[in-house]
């Protein structure tokens, strides 16, 4: 068995053991919050009680028993009535009662194209009935035709509608429908070529991409076809390789759920990929990363696991924002330690779960933070800090190699989201400074300066501190030194980085802007970053004007 093969028996019989050991509710299901949970789980178990290589913790046939009744369970909840407008769905949250819950247009639009693949790979070891319920409801999908729309804002939702386009086309030798689902992933190819990825670090969405085209590549007989989506999965591989750091994606998220803001932690796709690190036991997203593969081109991927240089990533994106199609710019510097990244311009984001910018450590064990970022609270933020995302337009920045310096100009229009400036600080060793805070997490070091005045609180969460920082035209900068390289510089230990870095104190002003001017520690390059209360931000890299032209294509 090769490496990847390995690592995905292992995702497999981790989450079937997982589903064998927890109870079912009256129901006769486990979840109900998302019915989907409930398909990948069964998969798994069923899976797992035919691996003869591998001894399950448990009986192979009641484990197939328990996952063909929870598979048939979830089959059994699919909208069935032609006449309905939800024709074909299921129900996403199952709550109070999985029968009275209403149909919901997600759980077909990944699990639908998945349901093909489970059922053709695993049918000669399933049950009469449960290959029958599988059939039944395939037929069903097919003629609810969820996937007949056209391809508009090339999103991880039309990617799925792709994917379901080719799969069902030619199950059902729909040629009308195939031929749609082939133009469909051609523009979008066109699209991610000429353009970029405008669901940039999109998680988990992003994710939805890869499995729904591998699970593609994996259905269609066409050679002609299986080259195309060869090379869409190329470029998305690609594009995750340019910003992978041990299981962390660096840089700005256009979106994210908690479970990776502020650790990383929807990280099995990667982890079957690059095995550069350990598979976590929280795994908050299963899915299908156990069953469904496809190798990065191998220059790319040997990139991302050979961090020995630092990296500068330069991308623009082409995105349409409020009916406007924006060129926008993203900027990331990986290293072997840690990276840090962020997009140049502020655009508003659906339901505003963005991360703007931050630094990533690779990821880390026992559920600890891998990053670090500070942010004005916006739409959708929660007080208590435990949700540590939804970013508000009140932040200026200039990105530098392993320096960021940030700006927030919070005025009068600003009150919403409140007069404090938040930030995220991983588990690590702390000094705790007025206006500043020096930290060492595993190989690295921080240095982080707050402007004159600013006074801050520390409050413990899960994994990470989180600071509240307060007072008048906040600035900050933050430098990160690789410990390797803090000992080529004769520093040693936690304490003797913090004074020298309390020597390389920024200069602020607020006079007529406000103005932050740092000069790197390892760099020595002089950056200048300046708020004016009308016209565009000035930012400043050795004197010359850092424009966005340096950051195109």
């Amino acid at each position: 068995m090769n490496e990847y093969k390995e690592r995905m028996s292992l995702i497999v019989r981790n989450v079937a053991e997982q589903a064998w050991s927890k109870p079912l509710r009256s129901s006769g299901l486990w979840f109900h919050s998302d019915v989907r949970d409930n398909f990948y789980y069964a998969s798994y178990l069923f899976a797992a009680s035919l691996d003869f290589e591998h001894d399950p913790q448990f009986s192979r046939q009641e484990g197939k028993r328990l996952a063909e009744e929870v598979l048939g369970r979830v089959l059994r909840l699919q909208n069935r009535d032609a006449k309905s407008p939800m024709y074909g769905h299921w129900p996403l949250n199952l709550e109070p009662e999985p029968e009275a819950a209403s149909p919901h247009v997600l759980p077909v639009e990944l699990m639908g194209s998945l349901m093909v693949y489970f059922h053709r790979k695993f049918e000669s070891e399933m049950s009469e009935g449960l290959a029958r319920e599988f059939e039944t409801a395939l037929e069903h999908i097919y003629h609810g035709g969820f996937f007949r729309k056209p391809l508009t804002v090339c999103n991880h939702h039309e990617a799925k509608y792709t994917a379901a386009k080719l799969i069902f086309g030619q199950r059902f030798s729909d040629k009308e429908l195939l031929e749609d689902g082939k133009q469909s992933l051609r523009d979008t190819l066109t699209v991610l070529r000429q353009d970029g990825m405008a669901e940039y670090g999109c998680l988990p969405w992003f994710w939805h991409w890869t499995q729904a085209f591998t699970c593609t590549l994996e259905l269609v007989e066409d050679p002609q076809l299986k080259q195309e989506l060869r090379e869409l999965l190329d470029e998305l591989w690609s594009l995750r390789t340019l910003y992978y750091l041990k299981g962390s994606w660096v840089g700005a998220h256009s979106r994210g759920w908690p479970h990776d803001a502020p650790r990383d932690g929807n990280v099995l796709h990667d982890y079957v990929q690059f095995g550069d690190f350990s598979l976590p036991e929280e795994m908050p997203r299963t899915e299908y990363a156990g069953f469904l593969f496809y190798e990065a081109p191998e220059a790319k991927r040997q990139l991302a696991l050979n961090r020995s240089e630092p990296t500068e990533v330069r991308k623009a994106v082409m995105k349409s924002v409020e009916g406007e199609m924006r060129r926008l710019h993203s900027y990331a510097y990986v290293t072997e330690y840690f990276a840090v990244g962020g997009l140049w311009e502020r655009v508003l984001e659906f339901d505003n779960e963005q991360l703007r910018w931050m630094y990533s450590l690779p990821v880390r064990t026992e559920g600890k933070v891998n990053q670090l970022y500070f942010f004005h609270p916006g739409e959708g933020y929660e007080p208590s800090g435990s949700d540590p995302r939804h970013q508000s337009e009140w932040m200026e920045v200039l990105y530098h190699k392993n320096v960021v310096l940030a700006l927030y100009p919070l005025s009068e229009s600003a009150d919403a989201g409140g007069r404090e400036v938040v930030g995220v600080l991983p588990e690590g060793e702390w000094l705790y400074d007025l206006e500043a805070l020096y930290g060492k997490v595993d190989e690295v070091y921080f240095a982080i300066h707050l402007s004159p005045g600013t006074t801050y609180d520390i409050r413990e969460q899960s994994g990470y501190h989180l600071v509240v920082c307060r007072g008048d035209d906040i600035a900050l900068t933050v430098e990160a030194v690789s410990v390797r390289d803090a000992e080529h510089r004769g520093i040693e230990e936690m304490a003797a980085f913090a004074r020298r870095m309390s020597e390389q104190k920024p200069e602020f002003k607020t006079n007529e802007a406000l103005e932050v001017a740092y000069t790197g520690w390892t760099t020595e390059d002089q950056l200048c970053l300046k708020h004016m209360a009308s016209g565009s931000p000035v930012k400043m890299i050795n004197g010359a004007e850092c424009t966005f032209e340096l950051y195109s294509v």
